[in-house]
């Protein structure tokens, strides 16, 4: 097991926002976080990457035990788990070689040929090579949360935790986003991610929590259900259903 909670409560310094929060998540599943604005999704990633701590409960992380957690034990930890953003964090004064370069070195890659090649391979698979060279502000919205995508997998991490990567983007360059996700799921890397785009979960099916009205609970099946004809009860499927959840 990657990630495991139990009866934990999230939230920030003395406001608790979800109590009694149960999560597991396995090595390739797919999982995603939704919920209004402010029901705790972000919050819930921030706890699993120790920004937030946990405030009372069990949690671990890749074996990290996230309620006795120490500050040396935070940075380790962060060294193998990718971490995509909402506002892609790029380092604005540097080439997309160079934001990927000070992450390596940051993370203990002394060897400049090994962090070459690592660089070109983590490119090559957002498909962004000709980009090596550009600094942020030439690239577009989808090219910037590629490059964070790549930035995220470069230490090949066994988990990545993704808050809205796709809520800059327009739709289709969301889709995109959502693809190149998946496709490293495939490759065996389980993948978090919060959105407020309901849509996406008809088309990649993943493993599905809502966070609601201070609780997490897992709602798979609600988004599972066949469409029958006629039927005007609310559900994902049902536009009535998703009124008021975006932002």
């Amino acid at each position: 097991m990657l990630v495991e909670l139990k009866d934990a409560e999230i939230g920030h310094e003395d406001i608790p926002i979800l109590s009694h929060v149960g999560l597991t998540v396995d090595e390739g599943e797919f999982v995603y976080l939704i919920g209004k604005v402010g029901t705790g999704k972000s919050s819930i990633l921030k706890t699993l990457y120790a920004e937030l701590p946990l405030r009372t409960g069990e949690g671990s992380v890749l074996g990290y035990n996230l309620k006795k957690m120490k500050s040396r034990k935070v940075a380790d930890l962060r060294k193998q788990v990718g971490i995509v953003f909402q506002d892609f964090q790029l380092l604005t004064d540097r080439t997309v070689r160079e934001n990927l370069d000070f992450v390596l070195r940051a993370t203990g890659h002394k060897k400049k040929a090994e962090r070459k090649e690592r660089i070109q391979a983590v490119l090559e698979l957002v498909e962004l090579t000709e980009k090596l060279d550009s600094y942020p502000h030439e690239l577009s919205g989808g090219e910037q949360q590629r490059i964070a995508i790549a930035r995220a997998i470069l230490n090949d991490p066994k988990i990545i935790f993704a808050d809205e990567p796709t809520g800059n983007l327009d739709r289709d360059t969301g889709v995109k986003i959502v693809n190149l996700l998946r496709e490293i799921c495939e490759r065996g890397t389980a993948v978090v991610m919060s959105t407020h785009n309901w849509d996406l979960l008809q088309n990649y099916p993943g493993i599905v929590y809502r966070c609601e009205n201070g609780t997490l609970a897992e709602v798979t099946q609600e988004f599972n259900k066949p469409i029958i004809m006629g039927d005007t009860t609310p559900s994902p499927q049902n536009p009535e259903h998703l009124t008021g959840t975006q932002e």
